[in-house]
């Protein structure tokens, strides 16, 4: 299946509540999630009861439009989770917030998961030194994330950086935005990020 290309606005309103995928919009009155807070199409303001299977496939489709995945990425994440001696819920939130694409939009140099990709497939960003482009690229604690010199004057990042100082850091980076650069400094806590859905019954979809 192809990425979608259509209104990611649609994609929070199908949720039921914002998944921070359209920038500076997300956090304005003009969010489509405030303004029609319902779901997309000609039924989509009806109420409707899901079932047990339901419940679950929405928190999975959720997570996964959430960190901008198709279904084997995130099948991969939770299988490498479910190997790990933690909690597996807890394993996969590690692996999908320790991406290079999701770090550069948590340290606000991005306005969204989406840009950020971007920014890493053009080759904008550094870690450790050394050019990556790859949106997929799992960091380590003490990693350095930077932009290459020529590319900090782009005009999206420097408008995402000034609208991020306003911001809270997340407590696992450090991030000194007048020389844009962050450092992964360990992996995030369980309850330290804020995940919309239920991860157990993601873990129960997968275990059947």
């Amino acid at each position: 299946m192809a990425r979608y290309t259509g209104s990611v606005c649609k994609i929070c309103r199908r949720e039921g509540f914002k998944l921070y995928l359209k920038g500076e919009r997300c956090f304005s009155p003009k969010c489509a999630q405030i303004k029609r807070p319902f779901a997309p199409g000609q039924h989509g303001a009806a109420t409707r009861k899901l079932t047990q299977y339901g419940m679950q496939l929405r928190a999975k489709q959720a997570l996964k439009r959430m960190y901008g995945l198709l279904e084997k990425q995130f099948r991969k994440y939770f299988d490498m989770a479910s190997r790990r001696s933690e909690e597996t819920g807890t394993a996969l939130i590690k692996l999908l917030e320790s991406r290079l694409d999701n770090t550069v939009f948590r340290m606000g140099f991005a306005s969204s998961r989406r840009q950020a990709r971007q920014l890493v497939n053009h080759g904008h960003i550094l870690v450790n030194g050394r050019k990556v482009n790859k949106a997929s690229y799992l960091l380590r604690p003490g990693d350095v994330i930077e932009f290459r010199e020529k590319s900090k004057g782009i005009v999206p990042v420097k408008e995402a950086v000034e609208a991020a100082q306003d911001r809270t850091t997340p407590p696992w980076l450090e991030i000194d935005y007048e020389a844009v650069r962050g450092t992964f400094v360990r992996f995030p806590n369980r309850e330290e990020v804020e995940i919309p859905v239920d991860l157990q019954s993601i873990i129960e979809l997968y275990s059947k």
